[in-house]
Order: structure tokens, then C-alpha cells, then sequence
């Protein structure tokens, strides 16, 4: 904030003072940047932004004399490569006769020296120019730069860009990669041949989620860079359901305490996987405190920032950093660039400053004096130029991992084709007010920003380079795995890719047989807060903790969970019911009363006796039907009776047995009918022996003219017959269907007959119930008639066994569940038809076949004479 300060001060002072001499037809320059930089001329210049140097040192400050101007240390052999790369990319191009065949490309790059103020120095002093005087006051002709490459930060590239984006000259970065540099509004003439921080989170959490890593530690860097992309993870790791057991920041000052704070935070999660986002020369201090503290069992994942630094490459790493996964920045190819890295000589230009330190750094010349200090007289003949000496085996000249440089290439070729289409821009049909097009020799920035917008070409190594509408290149990361190599050091090998496509988004290829895991069991370790939940289960969380700590619950009957780790498990559909495991929906059971099980063979094993019943005792009383007993009790009704009695036996079968639309509307219809049919005849046996009775009195001797034959026959089909024609009705309105019902038990579907009509069912068992009651009364009001064989006496006896049956059937049937409420149903049926048989035909079949004396006329009519 001081330097900040200071700059600001100091540069409104020049200005005050520049605005005291100004002349009226001259701009001067108040003061130089003491800048380290390599210059070319051209028609057409270029501007660079690098890291040359590590570190800025600012001198101390005195208010009595003028503050000396910071300098750089530490000379770095990388970043200058990617400089010089530029330097390459250019000459490379003024050599192309189809690219800018009538332009010459020069270039401006300045070290930024890791610096916000050195980076903002050096690009106030490419957009500015360096020329002492600027007398063209109307601002015509090309600005001093036509475009800059860089800055490699994202902290410094937010500065410039928010300076430089007001006047939209174009910056094109190469190792930038904060998400907050996509906002077109804030930075509009921003572009990157670099995916931003967002592609690389959601690389990063491809990788993740691949594995099944869903508990993991998050580190990062606290600047634009760490900041922006911890949120994104963060953000990203939630949309997918993952978790971040800890997140902590990286300190920079590289304090001991503050470093031992974050181990122990890592040593006492439970999550074995941690991802850093952070600048390689943060992670440094922090992994020198890994080995001194031999902590192993870690999984680590490496931003592109530190993912392929040589630094942690040696052997002392290997047991605590061997098998680490990073994603870098696409490697690249470029062909030339070896060649022109080893014949870099330096120059006499004095802007060429950087060339000098380069030297000075590499072979130790001094050139103030010309390199004669040196006793070498080889290095003094390559110092002074008499001699060429290769360069090798330096990061400078290592051109096997093209990466940040290779963006360095992309990033001037873009401004080269874009120059290019501006170029070829036909008079009248330019984009521009009025179908304009751009005029070179008095070229806006803004126009050049036009055409790097619709950039669309590709490298020579065979990539595609074009930008978003936020300014974003295509997006695409090689995945890096750290293995051990012969000599016992870390090598860096690629075993996959993450790319961003259009139809399918973000996709990860992995070739996980070459991955190295630096684990006992050679396998990818668990990261996980809570197993994971197997099927048939569902998550439910913990109270008070993240979402990816939980517990596994069992799903519910009738739910599934065919998927791990599910939220909720899924309701099976009404006709299918989860398994034992709760992982599959499977038929329910279909139940009904079946002829195969237990009770269905016992109840069509009764209705079988019952009619075999029927049919001896009808037997019985057709060969005896001459006998006293028969003719005496209406021989015509009693097998009419013996006939109804075995159809209701035989009704029975209906009701068992899978339901059809056919049994389910004659089950009930054949029940009821029948059943009326034998109450009626029951009720006309009844009258008759109250007529009999009062035909031997002489009052009521014309009694029995109104029960002939013929009454008692229409009696009979009368009573039937309004029977018949209630199931008429009711089958022809709301007939009984086939119905799956699974209100009782939810596992099981009943497979029953619905009845159709309420009111239809009720009529029915109304009217026998109204014929029972009848039958009922006359017979108990008969009971003491006068006869040796009392028919009133066994029919009242019979009908009090029906109604008793039939008022428990109520009851017993609307609680019992699914097939047992047939079941109930046909017991009511047999009950009370073996009631009617037994009660009514048995003691006939007894005094028949075990007493014959008794069964003649005398014997009969000596009881009646007796009672008289």
C-alpha cells in the first residue's frame, strides 16, 4: 500500500511539474522507469510482460535525498525463455510471407520482476512509449504498442487490464488464470490463450469425482489467483455433493507457526487427498516442512501453478510427494526455438539490458569492463563475442516441456493474425460506423480488439486457438502424475487430458494403469468423511456436519435405492414391491384363494362332500320315494330343496381359483339365486304344514285348495324369480369385476371381485335375509303342531343355524383381510347349507335306513291320533 502510495505521489508530481514547462506544441517525458528489457524495432510493436526476475528489492528511504529506484534479484532461466520465445514467435513471423508480408513486427518486453508496481511500471511504459518528446498532440499515427503479452499474474493482470482496458488496448496473457478476468465489463479488451481458474477447478474436481474422492482438504494462496479459484472449487465441490473437509491459506511470509498450523490441521482431518492452489513458491516451505516432519499418507493435487516445478524433483521428496496428480498447462511443440535459445548473443544496444543480466547470470561476464576481468580466455572470447558456446542443459534452452511458453507462442501469433485480418479489410465492407475499415497507419487499439475477437486459426503443432466472448481460449489441461525414476528423483509423466467441449462439457481421460500411487496397496487411497452407502440404503446427514458426512439407512418397504450414496430412496409402483436387499422393484405377490393351497383344497373338498351329500340323500329319497315319510313331506319340495341345496354347494367353486370377469359375475348371482331358491322352498314347505294342520279342522278345511301342486310350483318361481331379476339389474348397471386391490397389506396384491353396486350386493342378502326371517317365523309359530314327524320343528331348527350363520358372516367378513374375507364368505355357504341339510334331511335319512318300521303310515298317524 506504501509503494502504492509513494508511485501515485511521485507521479502526480511529474505531472504538476510537466504542466509548469509544458510547451504548447511539445509533450515531454518527466522521467525514466529503471525497467529491465529487450527491444526490436519494427513497423508494428508488440509489448511483453515477464517474471525474469524472482524478487523486487526496494532501497531504503530517506526524505532528504530522491529514493533510489527498486532493482531485481534472483535471475530466473524459465521465464526468460518464455521472452524470449516471444522474441522468437516474431521473427518467425516477419520471416512468413503469408502472414503480414508488408509489416515488420518489433518488440518492447520488460521484466515485471513478481511485482505489482515493477508490472505496472513496465506497462505504463508500454502504452506510454519511452520517446523523450511527443509533438503529434492530435494522437494520430499507431499508439507506441499495438497489443501486450501478459502479464503472467493474475494480480498485476487485473491492474493493468482495469488502466489499459480503458483505452482497450489488447492484452493477451499467457499464464493468467483468476475467473474474475472473464468479466467483459471490467476488463474488455482482456484476452488469454491460458483456461481461467474456473476450467481449472472444474478439472481438478473431474479428477476428484473420478475417483470417488469425496472428503478432501483445500490449501491456497491469498491473493487473486488462490482466492477466486478456492471459491470456485468450493462452488464446484458442492454442485456435485462433494465436501471440503478443511480449507486453509498458505501464508506468505512463510512464518514457521502459521506453516505448523496448517500440518496440523491436514494431520488431524481424516481426508487423505489435498488440493493446493497456490504459486509453486509458497508450496515450497510448506513440503520442506512435510519431509522434516515424515508426513506420508496424503494424496496431494497440484494446480497447474506448481504441478510440473522441477524444484520438488529431487529424491528427498520422492516417499512424501511420489504419485502426486496435477494438471498443466498444455504442452506444446515449437519448432526452431531450440536452435534460437542456443545462439542468443548479447547486444550493445543498452535497452537491451535483460540480454546483459542473462549473460552476466549465465558465464559470469562483466560487460562495464568489457569482460577482461575473467582469467578464462575461453569465456573472455565468448564474452566479447569471438566465440560461440552452446547453451545446454539449462532450464533456458530445456524446450521438452513447452507449456507456458507455448502459450507465449500462441498468444503473439493471435495478435499477428488478428493485425493480419485487420489488414485485409476491404474498403466498404469493414466492420466498422459507416462499413469502415481500419487504417494501419493511424491504428485505434480498439480496432485491433475487433479482430482478436473473431481470431480462429491453428498452430502449427496442431491446436485450434480461438477466444470466447469472455475472452477465454479453448480450454484444455494435460493431467500430470509424479513417478520415480531410475536415479531415485521424481519424473512428471501425462496420463491423461481434461478438455472442455461443447456437446459434452467437461471430459476427463485417464489411463489409469500408468498412474503411480504412492500407497502400500499401489491403489487409489479412500477420501471419504462416510463409507459410502450400498444399495438398498439412503443418506441421512449428521447433525451439524457437511453433507458428505452421514449414516446409511435403511430404505422403507415398498422404496429401493438401486444407486449408492442416494438421497432418497424411490417408491416402487403400485403393482411392484422392493425385494429383500431393497435394491430392485419385483411383481407383487398376486393373492387369491387358490385350488393348490391348504385352505382352498379344504373348502373345495366340503363343497364336494356337501354335494355328494345332496346327491345321496337324494338318492335316498328316490328309491324311498313311495315310503310313507317322503310322501308325507312334499316329496316335489324336497328335491327341489336337495337341488338348490347342491347348487349352492357347488356356487362355491366359483369363488375359488383366480377371479375372471365371468366368475365374478356368476359367483354372486349363483349364490344368490340359489340360496333364494331354497329358502323358498323351504318357506312353501313351511305353509304347506301350516295348511295340513288346519285342513284337519273343520274350520279350516278349504285350507289346502290354496296350496295345490300348482301354487306351491309358482310360489317357488315367483320368489326365484324376483331373485333373478335383482342380479339382472345389478350385473347389467355395476357388474362385479376383476380388481387388484392393495389397500390391505401394501406387499401383496389381493386379487379379488369388486361387487360393482353397494346397493346391488345389499338387495341380494336383503332378500334372502328377508325370506330366511320369514321362513324363520312361520316355522318356530308351527313348532307344535301335532304330528309323529314335525316338519316345523326341523325347519325352524334349520333356519335358526342359517340366520345365526349368516348375522356372524357380517361381522367375520368386513374384518377379514384379502383372500381370508372368500374365504369367510364360502364358509357362511357351506355352514349354512350343511345346516339346512342336516337339520331338515338328516333325521328323514335316519328313521329310513336304520328304523323302516317306523316309516309307515300307522306309525305316523299313531302319533297324531295320540295328540288328539
Amino acid at each position: 500500500m506504501w509503494i502504492t502510495l509513494y508511485i501515485s505521489l511521485h507521479l502526480l508530481f511529474n505531472c504538476i511539474t510537466a504542466a509548469s514547462v509544458l510547451r504548447s506544441d511539445t509533450c515531454q517525458l518527466q522521467g525514466h522507469f529503471k525497467l529491465n528489457g529487450v527491444h526490436q524495432d519494427g513497423d508494428v510493436i508488440l509489448g511483453g510482460l515477464f517474471e525474469v526476475h524472482f524478487f523486487t528489492v526496494f532501497p531504503e528511504l530517506s526524505f532528504r535525498t530522491e529514493p533510489e529506484p527498486p532493482y531485481c534479484e534472483i535471475f530466473n532461466m524459465e521465464s526468460f525463455q518464455h521472452a524470449q520465445t516471444m522474441a522468437f514467435a516474431i521473427n518467425e513471423i516477419n520471416k512468413n510471407s503469408n502472414l503480414l508480408p508488408n509489416i515488420t513486427l518489433g518488440y518492447h518486453l520488460y521484466d515485471n520482476c513478481v511485482m505489482l508496481g515493477m508490472a505496472f511500471r513496465a506497462a505504463i511504459s508500454l502504452a506510454s512509449g519511452t520517446e523523450e518528446d511527443f509533438s503529434n498532440l492530435n494522437c494520430t499515427g499507431p499508439p507506441p504498442v499495438i497489443g501486450v503479452v501478459g502479464d503472467p499474474s493474475s494480480t498485476p493482470s487485473i491492474a493493468i487490464s482495469s488502466v489499459l482496458g480503458l483505452f482497450r488496448v489488447p492484452i493477451v496473457s499467457h499464464y493468467a488464470t483468476c475467473s474474475c478476468l472473464s468479466d467483459r465489463k471490467k476488463y474488455p479488451s482482456f484476452f488469454r490463450t491460458i483456461p481461467s481458474d474456473a476450467f481449472q477447478v472444474r478439472a481438478m474436481v473431474q479428477i476428484l469425482r473420478h475417483f470417488g474422492w469425496t472428503w478432501v482438504g483445500l490449501l491456497y494462496s491469498d491473493d487473486d489467483y488462490g482466492i477466486y479459484a478456492a471459491q470456485s472449487f468450493q462452488l464446484e465441490m458442492q454442485l456435485i455433493g462433494h465436501c471440503v473437509a478443511f480449507s486453509e491459506i498458505l501464508p506468505y511470509d512463510n512464518n514457521p507457526r502459521d506453516i505448523q498450523h496448517v500440518l496440523g490441521v491436514i494431520q488431524a482431518s481424516t481426508a487423505r487427498v489435498v488440493v493446493i492452489i497456490s504459486p509453486s513458491s509458497l508450496v515450497i516451505p510448506l513440503m520442506e516442512e512435510v519431509v522434516l516432519q515424515n508426513m506420508t499418507g496424503r494424496q496431494w493435487i497440484a494446480s497447474e501453478s506448481w504441478a510440473t516445478s522441477p524444484v520438488f524433483h529431487t529424491p528427498r521428496f520422492l516417499p512424501f510427494l511420489g504419485g502426486t496428480l496435477g494438471i498443466a498447462i498444455r504442452r506444446g511443440e515449437i519448432e526452431g526455438l531450440y536452435d534460437f535459445l542456443l545462439h542468443l548473443r548479447p547486444n550493445n544496444d543498452p535497452r537491451n539490458n535483460m540480454l546483459r543480466i542473462f549473460w552476466e547470470n549465465m558465464f559470469g561476464c562483466s560487460f562495464e569492463t568489457g569482460g577482461k576481468e575473467t582469467d578464462r580466455d575461453q569465456v573472455k572470447r565468448v564474452c566479447t563475442g569471438q566465440e560461440d558456446l552452446s547453451i545446454t542443459d539449462t532450464p533456458y534452452t530445456d524446450v521438452s516441456e513447452l507449456r507456458a511458453a507455448y502459450n507465449v507462442y500462441k498468444a503473439v501469433y493471435a495478435l499477428a493474425h488478428a493485425l493480419h485480418d485487420l489488414m485485409q479489410c476491404e474498403e466498404g465492407r469493414g466492420p466498422f460506423s459507416g462499413n469502415r475499415c481500419a487504417d494501419i497507419t493511424n491504428l485505434k487499439p480498439w480496432q485491433l480488439v475487433h479482430y482478436l475477437q473473431k481470431v480462429n486459426f491453428t498452430t502449427s503443432f496442431g491446436d485450434h486457438v480461438s477466444f470466447d466472448e469472455n475472452g477465454d481460449a479453448l480450454a484444455i489441461y494435460d493431467v500430470m502424475n509424479w513417478q520415480p525414476s531410475s536415479d531415485g528423483s521424481i519424473s512428471i509423466y501425462t496420463v491423461g487430458v481434461v478438455n472442455e467441449e461443447l456437446e459434452t462439457g467437461t471430459v476427463l481421460r485417464l489411463e489409469e494403469d500408468a498412474i503411480y500411487w504412492n500407497f502400500e496397496t499401489k491403489k487409489p487411497p479412500q477420501s471419504v468423511c462416510s463409507e459410502s452407502c450400498p444399495l438398498g440404503t439412503r443418506r441421512a446427514t449428521r447433525k451439524g456436519l457437511p453433507a458428505c458426512c452421514f449414516d446409511c439407512l435403511p430404505c422403507g418397504d415398498g422404496e429401493i435405492s438401486n444407486a449408492t450414496d442416494v438421497i432418497e430412496c424411490t417408491v416402487c409402483p403400485d403393482e411392484f414391491w422392493s425385494n429383500t436387499d431393497k435394491d430392485q422393484c419385483v411383481p407383487k405377490e398376486v393373492e387369491f384363494l387358490s385350488y393348490e393351497e391348504p385352505l382352498g383344497i379344504s373348502l373345495t373338498t366340503a363343497s364336494l362332500l356337501g354335494t355328494c351329500f345332496c346327491a345321496l340323500v337324494m338318492f335316498i329319497f328316490t328309491r324311498h320315494r313311495n315310503t310313507p315319510i317322503v310322501r308325507a313331506n312334499n316329496s316335489e319340495l324336497s328335491f327341489l330343496l336337495l337341488l338348490s341345496l347342491k347348487l349352492c354347494f357347488l356356487c362355491v367353486l366359483l369363488f375359488i381359483g383366480q377371479p375372471q370377469l365371468w366368475t365374478c359375475q356368476l359367483r354372486h348371482a349363483v349364490f344368490g339365486i340359489s340360496f333364494v331358491l331354497c329358502i323358498s322352498s323351504i318357506l312353501v314347505k313351511t305353509m304347506v304344514v301350516i295348511a295340513v294342520f288346519k285342513s284337519s279342522r273343520p274350520e279350516g278345511k278349504g285350507a289346502m285348495k290354496w296350496f295345490g301342486a300348482a301354487q306351491q310350483r309358482c310360489t317357488v318361481l315367483i320368489l326365484t324369480a324376483i331373485q333373478v331379476v335383482i342380479c339382472a339389474v345389478w350385473l347389467s348397471t355395476a357388474s362385479p369385476t376383476p380388481h387388484k386391490n392393495n389397500h390391505y397389506i401394501r406387499s401383496i396384491i389381493v386379487y379379488e371381485c369388486a361387487i360393482g353396486s353397494v346397493a346391488g350386493f345389499s338387495m341380494l342378502l336383503g332378500y334372502i335375509g328377508l325370506l330366511a326371517a320369514v321362513s324363520f317365523l312361520l316355522a318356530f309359530l308351527a313348532r307344535n303342531l301335532p304330528d309323529n314327524f314335525n316338519e316345523a320343528k326341523f325347519i325352524t331348527f334349520s333356519m335358526l343355524i342359517f340366520c345365526a350363520v349368516w348375522i356372524a358372516f357380517v361381522p367375520a367378513y368386513v374384518s377379514s383381510p384379502g383372500k381370508y374375507a372368500v374365504a369367510v364368505e364360502i364358509f357362511a355357504i357351506l355352514a349354512s347349507s350343511f345346516g339346512l341339510l342336516v337339520a331338515i334331511f338328516a333325521p328323514k335319512c335316519y328313521i329310513i335306513l336304520l328304523h323302516p318300521e317306523r316309516n309307515t303310515k300307522k306309525a305316523i298317524m299313531r302319533r297324531e291320533t295320540q295328540n288328539k
